[in-house]
């Protein structure tokens, strides 16, 4: 069965973003603002970039969005291929201990960290003009109990967050990935399907929009494994994905703020519908790469291919280390070396750290869940076998 190895680098990408966001978000929190009141340079260029398809590189929730539709695209890919109803099940059944370790494993790093007094954002929000953002977080007495609650139920179920921010999206990540695997299972041989897939991806738009980015991607799935004679008239077409992929970037670029953008490349865009542009453009940008052969070529390059292999680690830790080290040093450093020095080599050093301990948990955690996995998969397998004997 062939990898398709540039849906990982585009996974790869997007958690990327996510870092580049939060990092930006404190230290240049004018980039998304876009309000001279929290600018940090001489010139304001934070708010320049920002209004321009350049902060697609820090969109936080357009790169949210993007990683729902990747994640959503490879959940029922094996399905698709071979047709094989069982392993939607083995997946359904090993989805969450599939993301769990890491989360435990991380939320655990967070609570010795807040023990010790080691968070440091509330301190560096007054320096860097990011209160409104950056202050908040992390900013209680930690608790193991609730530590443990939120990392082993609040965060598949409730989304809860208290101890890591980003977990907000978890619940995305599992129960609409059952939702996907039960769509599949009941319907994915039907020729009528995609009444049902509009059907579900209607609901989630009409309730919590976030899961119309996993629906949406297993859509993309399902069309670009089945549908041959059409799919190769699109990609025969290059123009066609072309388009497709600009503009998915043009809409995932929109300001993430969801205010009205006058005198730039979006003024003619309502901005109440931030989140909107955000799904299409992850929606299209997606597309767009499944049928050009060159954008595959360049999203399945080293650099994009390992930042995928570690990109679920890379998106769990990244936030913990910013409120914490990233935070130390702004501190120790900002007043005799300046703002921009100290932010740049913050950034330099934050990064090597950040994908230093993505590659550690990449080996040493990761490998945990697919251990439980295949301890699902044994059990399975004797409860199939005793049945048969039986």
């Amino acid at each position: 069965m062939k990898k398709l190895d540039y849906i990982d680098g585009l996974k790869g990408m997007g958690a990327l973003m996510v870092y580049l966001c939060h990092f930006v978000f404190a230290f240049y929190y004018a980039a998304y603002t876009l309000l001279p009141e929290h600018v940090n340079t001489r010139t304001g260029v934070e708010i320049l970039i920002g209004k321009t398809p350049l902060n697609f590189f820090y969109n936080g929730n357009g790169a949210v969005c993007l990683f729902l539709v990747f994640s959503g695209f490879v959940l029922c890919l094996s399905y698709f291929r071979t047709r094989d109803r069982a392993r939607l099940k083995a997946g359904a059944l090993k989805r969450y201990f599939r993301l769990m370790p890491v989360i435990l494993a991380v939320n655990l790093l967070i609570f010795i960290l807040m023990y010790l007094g080691l968070y440091r954002n509330a301190e560096t929000a007054a320096y860097t003009k990011s209160i409104p953002w950056f202050q908040g977080f992390n900013q209680f007495e930690p608790k193991f109990l609730s530590m443990l609650s939120e990392s082993l139920l609040g965060c598949f179920v409730w989304g809860s967050n208290d101890y890591n921010g980003v977990l907000w999206t978890i619940p995305y990540l599992f129960l609409g990935a059952l939702v996907v695997y039960l769509a599949a299972y009941l319907v994915g041989e039907n020729p009528l399907r995609y009444i049902a897939y509009g059907v579900m991806i209607l609901v989630a738009f009409t309730t919590d929009i976030y899961f119309t980015g996993i629906f949406l991607g297993f859509v993309l799935c399902d069309f670009f494994s089945t549908q041959e004679r059409l799919v190769s008239l699109y990609r025969r077409f290059w123009l066609l994905p072309v388009l497709a992929f600009l503009l998915g970037f043009y809409l995932t670029s929109y300001p993430s703020i969801g205010t009205e953008q006058p005198g730039t490349i979006y003024g003619f865009l309502p901005g109440a519908y931030t989140v909107i542009y955000h799904m299409a453009g992850a929606f299209l940008l997606t597309a767009g790469a499944l049928g050009c052969g060159w954008l595959q070529w360049f999203f399945s390059r080293k650099p994009f291919l390992y930042l995928g292999k570690i990109s679920y680690s890379l998106y769990l830790l990244h936030f913990p280390v910013i409120a914490t080290f990233s935070c130390w040093f702004f501190l120790e450093f900002q007043e005799s070396m300046g703002y921009g020095l100290t932010v740049g080599l913050d950034f330099a050093l934050t990064t090597i750290l950040v994908l230093a301990l993505s590659a550690l948990s990449r080996r040493y955690l990761e490998p945990v869940g697919t251990w439980l996995e295949k301890m699902v998969e044994r059990c399975l397998s004797w409860k199939s076998n005793a049945q048969k004997s039986a």
